[in-house]
């Protein structure tokens, strides 16, 4: 086997070996409505962007990192926009226009902190205060070690708190 990702020969026998498998892997962990297939896809196109750093012998576990990291990415923007959802947006309301107009800034501010975390950060965060799941849980899930999430949990917080007055 050649030792180069960006061949088209390697690149075409790493689909074959482990498309269907990776698409199995985020159709059972995460289901049906995150579209799995097109998240194999996009796996696949990051593989290839980045086929000069990524050994053959590496691919299946950089293809199933990124699938998973951007199936995260998903259902942390879906959260996202279905806790906006969630939000009161009639005219009517019994607080003060002043106190709206905080609100939305301040929601504002926060998303604007989040979208400033690296993925990595965005991803542990996200699992960690919107989902509820343990360190240990996120690290399991996502391949890394306990002091890794720790990690990533206290520097997007030092982020979150330096962008976002009043957190």
């Amino acid at each position: 086997m050649e030792k180069d990702v960006c061949s088209e020969k390697v690149f075409s026998e790493l689909f074959k070996n482990y498309s269907e498998e990776l698409y199995k892997f985020l159709y059972y962990k995460y289901g049906a409505q995150y579209n799995p297939r097109d998240l194999v896809q996009d796996a696949f196109s990051k593989l290839w962007d980045n086929c000069k750093k990524v050994l053959p012998e590496k691919a299946r576990g950089f293809l199933f990192t990124v699938a998973n990291n951007l199936t995260l990415n998903v259902i942390s923007r879906q959260k996202t926009a279905w806790s906006y959802e969630q939000l009161p947006h009639s005219g009517n309301t019994n607080e003060s226009p002043e106190y709206v107009m905080e609100e939305a800034e301040y929601m504002d501010q926060l998303q604007e902190a989040l979208d400033s975390l690296t993925e990595e950060q965005r991803v542990t965060f996200m699992l960690n205060r919107v989902e509820g799941k343990k360190h240990q849980e996120i690290a399991d899930m996502l391949g890394i070690s306990r002091k890794a999430v720790e990690k990533r949990i206290y520097k997007a917080l030092a982020i979150l708190r330096e962008k976002v007055e009043g957190l």
